[in-house]
């Protein structure tokens, strides 16, 4: 989870729901922000998750909510 790409983001990203969302439909915003602190993610990511508004997303939706682009 720690690649960096050369905006320094999306790797950790997918990785982190990758990771998260494997045999999983939808996550809460303190699952996905849980997780994240547990893999130690960078500050600005973890900054971007809990900026996320409450309530449960599909992969999709967080990556969207996130800036995920490398799909």
């Amino acid at each position: 989870m720690t690649a960096v790409t050369d905006d320094g983001t999306i790797i950790e990203i997918d990785d982190l729901l990758d990771d998260i969302y494997l045999g999983q439909q939808r996550l809460t915003q303190t699952e996905i922000h849980r997780r994240a602190v547990e893999a130690e993610l960078p500050a600005d990511l973890l900054t971007r998750i809990t900026a996320m508004p409450e309530g449960e997303y599909a992969m999709d939706e967080a990556a969207d909510l996130l800036g995920e682009t490398a799909r």
